[in-house]
């Protein structure tokens, strides 16, 4: 006669365990990494203090080493540089500020250039830098 156990042994292995586990993990990693939105074009920023940004509308104008110049990243020129200062001047320049991009190696006069169109139709500027 063959006797049977009560208490048997699962085999199986339970995945929602698991899967809750990787869950909260995952939760934990997107909380804790930095919101941060780095510029698609590969410039070399001055290193600085950080300070905060405020929440205004942003206009980020980059300056490559190699001396072009873009609009949130799309290739642009100074004339419509200019013209974008324009038309958001007229829209709403106390909530507007350009954020400028500019290579470390870019000689001081076209960031000169650019932030005098932006003072010259009442946006403020700010300098992007890495942080030291």
């Amino acid at each position: 006669m063959k006797i049977q156990r009560k208490n048997r042994i699962s085999t199986q292995f339970e995945m929602s365990s698991m899967t809750d586990l990787i869950f909260l993990l995952l939760i934990f990693f997107l909380l804790t990494s930095n919101f941060v939105t780095p510029s698609g074009l590969p410039i070399n920023l001055p290193t600085t203090k950080p300070t905060p940004m405020s929440d205004k509308e942003k206009i980020r104008i980059s300056i490559s080493e190699d001396l072009r110049y873009y609009i949130n990243d799309n290739p642009s020129s100074l004339e419509k540089i200019e013209t974008t200062f324009q038309s958001r001047a007229k829209e709403n320049k106390e909530n507007t500020v350009v954020v400028m991009d500019v290579d470390e190696m870019v000689p001081v006069k076209y960031f000169v250039k650019v932030a005098g169109l932006a003072n010259h139709y009442g946006l403020k500027v700010s300098l992007s830098t890495k942080p030291e």
